[in-house]
């Protein structure tokens, strides 16, 4: 499909009696779409996240990025030393309890919009948004399917607010949507173990489809094209298969 124009803006949305900060993309037209929301790496909605939402609308869908870290001014916390302690923050500062009804509310709200499909919405994650992106779709029926890119299976006790590992692993009887996950097989950040773990489980337990790929030589956060660790192959055939993927439950352009 050709790639259409689309306009993009900052847009806030209710979580009870909080407004929360999302980054929407949108195609140019009046057709009722299916809408994708995305949870961000540990970053934040950087400007390459915005790029990717605006990327993502033109083949067809309404997407609303979430900002997990809305509540202290759009970045992940700042004081910090060393790069281990710069994410063990950033991921508490977007643990689940917040970021998931968070990702909820925003489904919520795109199910208000005109434009939407209120039955074809689905989700997609990257990094700590992609485990965000799992807790998610095993707490909610509302989801038509759901994307997760090499998210931590199981979250070190140095990332929880309690201190104690959290695995989620364990979920995968409670995903009720279809799933499609990626995983660079050289990420340095996921024990290779732990995601065969997870693809396991889920080809075991989720009572629904689910498709795992694995990139040989992909890096952790291989999608991301500002940094070193990009793999262009990879990332390509990734977004072939998430795009595909999304067109075939959400109905792009339909």
């Amino acid at each position: 499909m050709t790639p259409r124009e689309t306009t993009a803006r900052w847009i806030s949305f209710p979580r009870g009696s909080e407004q929360i900060r999302g980054y929407l993309a949108e195609p140019v037209g009046a057709d009722i779409v299916g809408a994708i929301v995305c949870a961000p790496e540990n970053l934040g909605v950087t400007e390459h996240r915005q790029a990717e939402t605006r990327r993502m609308a033109a083949e067809g869908f309404i997407v609303l990025t979430v900002d997990p870290y809305s509540r202290i001014g759009g970045r992940p916390p700042q004081d910090y030393t060393t790069a281990e302690e710069r994410r063990s923050k950033a991921f508490i500062a977007a643990k689940d309890e917040t970021v998931v009804p968070d990702c909820q509310a925003a489904l919520e709200w795109l199910r208000t919009q005109p434009r939407v499909d209120a039955q074809r919405i689905g989700a997609v994650g990257y990094c700590l948004g992609g485990g965000t992106v799992l807790a998610w779709a095993a707490q909610t029926k509302d989801l038509a399917c759901s994307v997760v890119l090499y998210a931590l299976p199981v979250i070190p006790a140095a990332y929880t607010p309690d201190g104690r590992p959290r695995s989620r692993i364990d979920l995968a009887p409670k995903i009720t949507a279809p799933m499609q996950l990626h995983f660079g097989e050289a990420d340095e950040a996921i024990p290779l173990e732990q995601a065969h773990a997870l693809k396991h489980a889920l080809e075991a337990d989720a009572p629904v489809p689910v498709s795992f790929h694995l990139y040989p030589g992909a890096r952790h956060a291989y999608m991301d094209s500002t940094l070193d660790r990009y793999s262009p192959l990879a990332a390509q055939l990734t977004y072939e298969r998430m795009v595909a993927f999304f067109g075939t439950r959400l109905g792009a352009g339909a």
